[in-house]
């Protein structure tokens, strides 16, 4: 487990700084924002992606299903709460209504939040009843099966630094989740839940989405924060042949709008 995963204000941090920095720039690739610009989050966690929103002059809005994960969040972004730029709701995203978030919305951003879905297309699904029509979804995500696609990095002991045991059959990986003394039904979850580009990519056109713009990157930008690495994005060749690429891409970025 890394440092950051246990101090949640440097967790903050490193959010908003891998926002600013990749995040928002892939989106004003394609979608320029602008002072007033709703931005939804989904699974915002301590609030980091969204601070980086609120300060190009968006409105934000973050719906995050773990209402301890927004304590610091309430506490970190205190000012933006009360001069009304942000806020924070804890719920279940099938379970709040477009009165309660204020609206629909222009941007909404789902980072590393998707490959923790059960029902991938019934939330894109979703998605259309809170997306203004010219409004686009952003999505980081790892894909399921490259090397710590089962999110082991997490794990507390030797496995969180082995590559692709996610990837062994689920009776052996939960015997060897249990022999380490690790969370297992977490991790199993994730393996429940994981998602390819190729699966990501189908789902988008079932649910009447088109994608706009599109990253895959060798190195993910976040690794700068575990690793010291610096991003790269998959080499053309790689990023070319379906499912191979999956097993060599830490991480994508995708832009959807909704099909006309």
């Amino acid at each position: 487990m890394f440092e950051f995963h246990i101090d949640k204000k440097r967790y903050f941090e490193m959010q908003q700084e891998n926002a600013e920095e990749y995040v928002i720039p892939f989106i004003e690739n394609k979608f320029l924002l602008h002072p007033g610009t709703r931005v939804l989050e989904i699974g915002c966690g301590e609030g980091g992606v969204l601070a980086a929103f609120i300060k190009k002059g968006c409105i934000g809005v973050g719906v995050e299903l773990h209402e301890q994960r927004l304590q610091l969040a309430n506490e970190l972004l205190k000012n933006e709460i009360e001069q009304g730029k942000i806020k924070f709701i804890a719920s279940d995203i099938y379970k709040v209504h477009e009165q309660d978030l204020g609206g629909r919305f222009d941007v909404i951003v789902m980072k590393d939040v998707i490959e923790h879905i059960h029902d991938q297309k019934k939330l894109l699904q979703r998605l259309h009843d809170l997306l203004l029509p010219d409004g686009v979804i952003f999505f980081g995500f790892p894909p399921w099966q490259m090397p710590f696609g089962g999110h082991q990095q997490m794990c507390r002991g030797k496995l969180g630094k082995t590559p692709y045991i996610h990837l062994l059959p689920r009776k052996m990986y939960k015997w060897l989740l249990e022999k380490f003394n690790e969370p297992t039904e977490e991790f199993l979850e994730i393996k429940d839940t994981g998602i390819s580009i190729e699966r990501f990519e189908r789902i988008v056109k079932q649910t009447n989405y088109k994608v706009i713009n599109k990253i895959h990157y060798l190195i993910n930008p976040i690794y700068k924060y575990k690793f010291g690495w610096k991003a790269r994005k998959q080499l053309p060749v790689l990023k070319s042949i379906p499912y191979i690429r999956d097993y060599f891409t830490t991480c994508v970025y995708y832009l959807i709008t909704q099909q006309r």
